[in-house]
């Protein structure tokens, strides 16, 4: 894409004017609106109004600039709470000067936010763009001159749509949804191709492929780790993701070089890093001159929290909507679920852009990596293709045209790669088809005596477990209790278990096969629930993909020992009509999947009966190999079944849009990159090998 050429001086400057003289007028309203509430304000006439508004806005054109940079550390770590005291707290010193007037305790806070919702409301009626007059009047004089990195050498910007299908962009373009990225597209500038994930199809594991290379022993969203005391691993935990990224990172990844990680999971060892997972807990990493532009104008904060509030009102407008219409597959999303719905759509959304746009204009990076979180965050609840999923992806698109307006006032070049990490695949969920959980079914074949612990719900896909947290306690329940479980393991299954330590593979030939084991088995068993403080088993859920640990045994269970300790399970599993298929790993096969009338032997790709793989793509049974070699593979993988006709799956989760596992649009997110990288030529399974590819493409000298 060509550096886009700045406006004309005389453009600007009356664009400048008009923004202004609109903020002046949606100032003063705000300003009554606040006062006639009677929260705090008092003033004695709109005449008053217009001179205190006034003055605030000469003070703040003046002083501004230099209290937001000498505060700025103030107003990072109040997560944006300063900026509105301090505007609160410019009103009240200009009070002491203006008769008629006073300012106390809520108001101080309530003011800056009542003028911003004026103001954003005319600022979308009369459509003025409320940034392109902005950059060069007041952003350029403050952060462009602080610019001492002069690289003549395109910068890139990856900017992650998290959970968009390759199918479902290139839907959203021909509904005229993302006219910005159309355009790219029509005038040649970019290019669009596809690619294919790993088996787990979320974002853990991509990410870490992505940005470091390497997503080994990442099976799942969370995993259990029993050589490391059963220990549950999660991709988003407060204190897991530092030590998967330190597990991942040998230093030289994506961003490594002058780069730039904002609103991640892992930072491809950036050393310039917002909200990235794996260092939020590091308060020193928070931190970052690129936060000044979201701090550089009085309003904007302000403005953010309008669109939130405006985002929170909307989605319980779509539950409503959804219940009238009896709109289907739909969840429960509960009364905490449109504020988290925001903070990913919209709080993270604005303050991921307004600090690339800080990166932008000053150029002192060279690569990076930003993620918006919307779109996926809001197809898990409503649909993938549903209209708040597209409005989502059209609040985004809006965003990718401010920065592309950025690079027209930076001294450095730009380049944009547009991509996303996984897919989504919609459907009922398998508790609303069947009536029962995944933990259900497990529990409904195996001696009742043994009791299961379950984690069914990734609703904390992101950033709002670090604020729940809601699975530290049973981790830490679990740490430490791996003695006590095997003595009482051994104590159920005493006999068993000598049995299984005796027997010899090799010499001992079974009296089924595989296949004559699954489809001669009966199905006289009806699942049992029982809740209990203690759990042999650990039944885990990512999507439609389902994990199923014995924590009893230190090392993976092998389809002989499950067949012999826990004969109904197997066959009950994969004769359950929710099942695609499940895959063991078989002392004498090596790893196998199951279906219900099929049998893949993945060491010599020998097929038995059906194929239970055939709907799940034609590299499943790679995929499958690869994650059976894991360190901390389950005893027991099991994928939903995915009707390619309806394209459905059943989630485990509570989820409409799901991804984790296999089957349908997850596996196949996209990548719209610049034409003469020319990566239409190669293909990419894995998202190892896209950082490879994208990594020789960053290297690669600019034509």
């Amino acid at each position: 894409m060509d550096k886009q050429t700045a406006p004309s001086k005389k453009k600007v400057y009356i664009k400048y004017l008009l923004r202004t003289v609109i903020l002046w007028f949606g100032e003063v309203l705000g300003f009554i609106l606040i006062a006639y509430l009677s929260v705090g304000l008092t003033i004695n006439s709109w005449q008053t109004a217009v001179v205190v508004v006034t003055i605030i806005g000469i003070l703040n054109m003046f002083f501004w600039p230099i209290l937001s940079r000498l505060f700025l550390p103030f107003l990072v770590y109040t997560v944006g709470i300063g900026s509105l005291l301090l505007n609160g707290l410019m009103i009240w010193f200009v009070s002491n000067f203006v008769s008629g007037i006073t300012i106390e305790g809520w108001a101080l806070i309530l003011t800056p936010i009542g003028m911003a919702l004026i103001t954003t409301i005319l600022a979308t009626i009369i459509t003025i763009d409320d940034d392109a007059s902005y950059y060069r009047m007041v952003f350029q004089r403050n952060i462009r001159g602080k610019n001492d990195h002069h690289s003549l050498k395109p910068g890139t910007i990856f900017l992650e749509i998290d959970g968009l299908a390759h199918k479902v962009l290139k839907e959203a373009l021909d509904k005229g949804v993302m006219p910005t990225l159309a355009k790219w597209l029509e005038n040649g500038s970019h290019k669009l191709t596809i690619w294919e994930t790993d088996l787990s199809s979320q974002t853990g594991a991509s990410q870490a492929g992505i940005l470091h290379g390497n997503n080994e022993n990442i099976p799942a969203f969370r995993w259990v780790e029993k050589p490391n005391e059963n220990r549950i691993m999660v991709s988003t935990g407060l204190s897991d993701a530092p030590l998967i990224e330190e597990r991942i990172s040998n230093g030289m990844g994506l961003l490594s070089l002058h780069g730039a990680s904002r609103s991640n999971l892992f930072s491809g060892d950036a050393k310039d890093i917002i909200f990235t997972y794996s260092h939020l807990k590091n308060l020193r990493k928070f931190y970052s001159g690129a936060w000044y532009y979201l701090y550089s104008s009085p309003s904007s904060f302000g403005r953010i929290i309008v669109l939130f509030m405006g985002d929170v009102l909307r989605d319980f407008g779509s539950q409503i909507k959804h219940r009238v219409k009896n709109i289907n597959p739909r969840i429960y999303r509960g009364l905490s679920y449109p504020f988290i719905r925001a903070g990913a759509n919209v709080f993270l959304r604005e303050v991921t852009t307004y600090t690339l746009i800080g990166d932008i204009i000053t150029g002192k990076i060279d690569v990076a990596y930003v993620t918006y979180l919307g779109y996926d965050e809001i197809a898990h609840h409503s649909g993938v293709r549903d209209e708040d999923s597209f409005n989502a992806l059209k609040g985004l698109d809006k965003q990718f045209s401010r920065l592309e307006t950025a690079v027209g006032y930076s001294n450095r070049h730009y380049k944009f790669v547009v991509q996303s990490d996984h897919g989504q695949t919609n459907g009922s969920t398998f508790k609303q088809r069947y009536g029962i959980t995944l933990e259900d079914l497990v529990q409904g074949y195996i001696p009742a005596d043994i009791k299961i612990y379950s984690k069914l719900s990734s609703n904390e896909d992101h950033f709002s477990q670090a604020l729940t947290a809601p699975i530290d306690s049973s981790k830490m329940y679990f740490k430490n209790k791996k003695d006590r479980t095997v003595e009482r393991s051994r104590e159920i299954f005493s006999d068993t278990l000598k049995n299984i330590e005796k027997r010899d593979i090799a010499n001992k030939p079974y009296s089924k096969g595989v296949l004559e084991y699954i489809q001669s088995y009966t199905i006289d068993k009806n699942p049992k629930i029982k809740s209990s403080s203690e759990a042999e088993v650990i039944v885990l859920a990512s999507g439609n993909l389902g994990l199923i640990y014995f924590t009893q045994w230190e090392n993976r269970l092998s389809y002989e020992d499950i067949k012999d300790v826990f004969p109904d399970l197997i066959p009950g599993l994969v004769k359950h009509q929710g099942i695609g298929f499940i895959m063991v790993h078989s002392d004498e096969f090596g790893p196998i999947v199951i279906g219900s009338n099929g049998i893949y032997y993945l060491k010599t790709d020998k097929i038995e009966g059906i194929n239970p793989l055939s709907n799940f793509g034609p590299n499943a049974a790679q995929h499958l190999k690869r994650t059976d070699q894991f360190k901390y593979v389950p005893d027991i993988v099991v994928n939903s079944f995915y009707d390619p006709v309806s394209d459905e799956v059943a989630a485990f989760e509570e989820l409409v849009g799901s991804h984790g596992g296999l089957g349908g649009d997850q596996s196949y997110p996209f990548v719209m990159y610049p034409s003469e990288w020319k990566l239409d030529t190669e293909t990419i399974i894995g998202a190892e090998k896209l950082h490879e590819v994208l990594k020789a493409r960053l290297n690669q000298k600019s034509p």
